[in-house]
């Protein structure tokens, strides 16, 4: 599936952002790229650097590595759901609560990138086995609707948002 065959929330055009950052690549191979690519990124972050943020307010370098792993799997859990037709209309997350019950500048960069690896793995092996119906099932999730293939997309947007956001303002 392509980013130009899917159906997105067109009432928040930030979700539309981070699928423009991913252009025309198909998404099993964008979910690929990306678990080789960002652990490598992330293993050349100094380690004195998980603890540092740009401005006062704003995430560390491991809050932000959470967020991107949470947010993954908050929206790997709408894909799986709406893939396999529940139509149970979903609530949306807030990401500022997940951080802060996270620990995450208690913890190791091995152990946020091993994080963040086995649940890119769990991504994959859940989009590697949907058919094109099941990618263009939809659901609502944070009062929008939203495609199965589009949810896969803003996982990679996402983290691409982040990983521009981590090069510019804190490496």
């Amino acid at each position: 599936m392509l980013i130009s065959e899917l159906t997105f929330p067109k009432e928040r055009p930030f979700y539309r952002n981070y699928i423009d950052l991913i252009g025309e690549v198909p998404l099993l191979e964008m979910l690929e790229r990306q678990l080789e690519n960002f652990p490598k990124f992330l293993r050349s972050i100094p380690e004195e650097k998980l603890l540092y943020a740009y401005a006062e307010n704003k995430w560390t370098v491991a809050e932000s590595l959470v967020h991107i792993t949470d947010t993954e799997r908050v929206f790997q859990h709408r894909a799986l759901r709406f893939s396999r037709g529940d139509t149970t209309h979903l609530p949306g997350f807030d990401h500022h609560i997940y951080v802060a019950g996270s620990n995450s500048n208690m913890r190791s960069k091995e152990s946020l990138i091993d994080e963040y690896t086995v649940v890119r793995q769990a991504t994959l092996s859940v989009f590697k086995h949907l058919d094109s119906h099941a990618l263009e099932r939809t659901g609502i999730a944070s009062d929008l609707e939203w495609s199965v293939g589009a949810l896969g997309f803003v996982i990679c947007g996402h983290q691409r948002h982040h990983r521009n956001i981590l090069r510019e303002r804190y490496l």
